[in-house]
C-alpha cells in the first residue's frame, strides 16, 4: 500500500528538523505531570502554532518513549461518522510514518458503532498530518493511529473506550488531540466583540473557557461549549482526548502554552486571530 500523500505540506514547509530545534531551544519540560498519558496540540501552519505543538511533543519525549501515538483529529469536512485510517503509512518530508495496524484493529473491535475504518474520510484533512513531522523527528520509530472525531456527545464515549483499552492492556501509547481554538475576525464571519483591544481580550477569555473545561477534565461539556462559543474547531478531538486521559488515570490537564496567530503576525488595531494551546495530561 502506498503511503498517504500530504494534503497541506505548505503548513510545515522548509527544513522541519531545523524548525523543530528552534521551537525547542531553551525549552524545559514541566515537572507535572511526571509522565504524560495525553496531550493537546494545535494544527495551524507552523509559523503560527508550531512552537506550541513542539513543546507538547518535546515534553513527552523528555518523559517517556511511546511506541505509538493515537491522534484524534479535528474534522473540517463533512463526514458521516468517526473514522480511523487503520493500515498503511502517511508520508512526511522526513520519511513515512507507519500506522499501528494492530492497535487500530484493537480499537475498532472495542468501538463498534462509534468508529469505522474509512481512510477516505481523512482526504483533505490536515489536523493530524501537521503533527507527523514532529513524530518522525522526535520519535523516529514510533507508529500512530489517526482518528477523525466529530464534535458530538459520542466523542467522550469514544475517548473513554480508547483510554480504557490502553490502560487495561498496558499498550505503550500516548493520546494526542488536535484542535485550534477561537477563529475570530471578518474572514471567519465571527466578530462578536468588534475590533481593537476589547476584541483581543474577548478572544483570550473565550479560549480560556474551553481550556478550563479541558484542565478540569470535563469532557462531556466540551462539544456543547464549542457549539455555543465557537472556541474549538476540533471539539470532538479535544473531548475524546480529555476522556481518554481520564480513563488512563489523569486527574487534571496542564496548560503548557497559549498563543494566538495575532502574536505571530500582529496588526493594529486587532481585527482577527486564531487561538492555539498546548496541554499535557
Amino acid at each position: 500500500m502506498r503511503a498517504r500523500k500530504p494534503c497541506a505540506p505548505e503548513f510545515y514547509s522548509g527544513d522541519c528538523p531545523r524548525q523543530i530545534r528552534s521551537f525547542l531551544e531553551g525549552f524545559t519540560a514541566p515537572a507535572d505531570p511526571p509522565q504524560a498519558v495525553a496531550g493537546v496540540v494545535p494544527h495551524a501552519g507552523w509559523v503560527y502554532s508550531g512552537a506550541v505543538a513542539a513543546k507538547v511533543f518535546g515534553s513527552i519525549q523528555r518523559k517517556q518513549s511511546p511506541a505509538t501515538f493515537v491522534i484524534f483529529g479535528a474534522v473540517h469536512r463533512g463526514i458521516p461518522g468517526n473514522a480511523v485510517y487503520a493500515r498503511g503509512a502517511w508520508a512526511t518530508p522526513l520519511g513515512d510514518v507507519e500506522i499501528d495496524a494492530e492497535l487500530a484493529q484493537a480499537i475498532l473491535e472495542r468501538t463498534a458503532g462509534l468508529l469505522a475504518d474509512v481512510p477516505e474520510a481523512h482526504n483533505g484533512e490536515h489536523a493530524i498530518e501537521v503533527q507527523l513531522p514532529f513524530l518522525k523527528f522526535l520519535f523516529p520509530k514510533a507508529k500512530f493511529v489517526p482518528v477523525s472525531v466529530l464534535p458530538d456527545p459520542e466523542a467522550k464515549r469514544l475517548g473513554t473506550v480508547v483510554g480504557e483499552y490502553l490502560k487495561e492492556s498496558g499498550y505503550p501509547a500516548v493520546v494526542i488531540g488536535s484542535t485550534d481554538l477561537t477563529h475570530y475576525g471578518d474572514a471567519y464571519g465571527f466578530v462578536p466583540a468588534g475590533h481593537g483591544p476589547p476584541a483581543e481580550r474577548w478572544v483570550h477569555d473565550n479560549d480560556a473557557r474551553i481550556l478550563r473545561l479541558a484542565r478540569e477534565m470535563r469532557a462531556a461539556e466540551i462539544p456543547g461549549e464549542a457549539r455555543a462559543r465557537q472556541n474549538a474547531c476540533g471539539a470532538g478531538a479535544l473531548a475524546a482526548t480529555v476522556a481518554a486521559a481520564t480513563a488512563m488515570g489523569a486527574s487534571r490537564g496542564h496548560l503548557l502554552e497559549y498563543k494566538t496567530s495575532h502574536d505571530a503576525a500582529p496588526e493594529e488595531p486587532f481585527r482577527m486571530a486564531v487561538g492555539y494551546a498546548g496541554m499535557l495530561f
